[in-house]
């Protein structure tokens, strides 16, 4: 408890320290009415859901809204969402905003800045109401750092008990909800209240802007915190009917950090007592109608493995040649063939173009560096990219087998990267038909040369033979 209360503090004085000499931007006359904010904490990857209903009470339209994120929830910020919500319960829809990181400068206390743009300005007087959605990555800190094989993992959040906005907020409610009931210690802020998973902040009334009231909250969760260091995808399109992928991983469980010795047989005899934070299964899901899958690591080929195929989508469980722990590592490959015509298409002007997800195909994953490889076939030219998100796009040279001037490689980089990012994204190039008789011509020359070289080869023979026995 006196750990909390010290870490409390320091949080404390750094936003204090933080405050002076900051102003916050310009911004029409806007304020949030209600705001209930929920986190749920019951996987490493921590999704929060925001209700906010806005209110214009200035006379000029606005067309923006914005969303503040202190400077650590800014670092650790994988992906926003947002929507407008329109009519009530059952007949509620929702319209897709457009949110971006704004580049106006830090606000009080470090505030960064993401900015909402509305289908329509809000108007005097009117109001919307909008949901939006947030993954925090890395944000689940391990207390203590190193645990035995028998003990269970407790983690610290940090947060704040009031909303951070820029404008003024007329009532508010944050909930949070654990994965257990275990809850060693958390921060109160009046009115607090808990019920059994839950804690509830609030609700607060007539919150000025950048309120802002630190807490911590010290909670058991052995869910399994799968992190890929590194992954490399390749995808490589051949028009003769077949799309290969390989997927290269770096796998490391970032809890907390295994300490002592292993024992399989404890493992093994007591699961729901030894181990309870590691994981040994991983579940991939794959598309629909692959074939020629494999999985393996540096040792070899790994047989447990189970794979289930629909209509619809594929699932690959696999198992690692042994159990996870906090701190262990793992490095394999998974690779598998899809057929061509479920994901390129051709467009009205010739363009072809590959439409295939982006993302890791691993469940409940962030992945610090994904790297997306298109290897385009041979003669491709203009390639273009349409990412639903920023990403860093360069391309490069590939030679294969057979190959004359190479072939042309997308590639798309991105940090941070969660299961929401899993989504379409597509490669737009020019190709000539022509170009698909390049390989046959050059096997078909190989073949006419050897040939010609052995017809060459057996008639000097027969002429050297021939001058011997004369």
């Amino acid at each position: 408890m006196a750990i909390l209360q010290l870490a409390l503090v320091f949080s404390i004085l750094t936003s204090l320290s933080l405050l002076a000499g900051s102003s916050p931007p310009p911004s029409p006359d806007l304020q949030i009415v209600t705001a209930e904010r929920r986190i749920d904490l019951n996987s490493h990857i921590v999704k929060v859901f925001l209700t906010l209903k806005i209110e214009n009470i200035g006379e000029s339209p606005a067309s923006e809204v914005l969303l503040a994120y202190s400077p650590t929830e800014a670092d650790h910020l994988a992906l926003v969402k947002a929507a407008a919500a329109a009519g009530k319960k059952k007949r509620k829809s929702y319209l897709t905003l457009d949110v971006k990181p704004s580049e106006l400068p830090d606000g009080p206390n470090g505030t960064k800045y993401y900015l909402i743009h509305l289908l329509k300005p809000l108007g005097k007087g009117e109001a919307i109401t909008l949901e939006v959605l947030y993954y925090l990555t890395h944000s689940l800190e391990p207390f203590p750092v190193e645990i035995s094989q028998s003990e269970a993992q407790l983690v610290y959040y940090r947060d704040s008990a009031k909303i951070l906005s820029p404008y003024p907020i007329k009532e508010q409610a944050t909930f949070l909800k654990s994965p257990s009931s275990r809850i060693e210690s958390f921060t109160r802020v009046v009115p607090t209240d808990r019920a059994n998973t839950e804690l509830r902040y609030g609700p607060y009334e007539d919150q000025s802007p950048y309120s802002y009231s630190p807490i911590i909250i010290h909670f058991e969760n052995n869910n399994a915190f799968a992190v890929v260091e590194e992954l490399v995808r390749e995808i490589e399109i051949s028009h003769w009917g077949s799309i290969q992928v390989t997927e290269h991983y770096q796998l490391v469980h970032a809890g907390a950090r295994h300490k002592g010795a292993f024992s399989r047989v404890e493992y093994q005899s007591k699961p729901t007592h030894s181990g309870v934070s590691s994981f040994k299964h991983l579940l991939a899901e794959l598309p629909p109608r692959v074939h020629s899958v494999y999985y393996r690591d540096n040792i070899g080929n790994i047989s447990s493995s189970r794979l289930r195929t629909n209509f619809k989508k594929s699932e690959l469980l696999i198992e690692p040649r042994y159990p996870l722990f906090g701190g262990w590592k793992s490095t394999f490959v998974i690779g598998y063939g899809v057929p061509l015509e479920d994901f390129l298409f051709e467009a009205a002007d010739g363009t072809r173009y590959l439409n295939y997800s982006f993302g890791c195909p691993l469940a409940d994953t962030v992945v610090e560096k994904l790297t997306v490889k298109v290897v385009l076939p041979e003669g491709s030219k203009n390639p273009s990219v349409v990412v639903p998100f920023p990403v860093e796009q360069r391309t490069e040279r590939k030679y294969s087998y057979l190959d004359v001037v190479g072939r042309t490689v997308v590639v798309l980089e991105k940090a941070n990267v969660v299961p929401d990012h899993k989504s379409p994204f597509q490669v737009y190039y020019k190709f000539s038909p022509i170009y698909m008789l390049a390989e046959p011509l050059m096997l078909t020359s190989v073949f006419f040369l050897f040939f010609m070289a052995c017809v060459t080869y057996l008639h000097l023979d027969l002429s050297i033979s021939k001058t011997k026995q004369t």
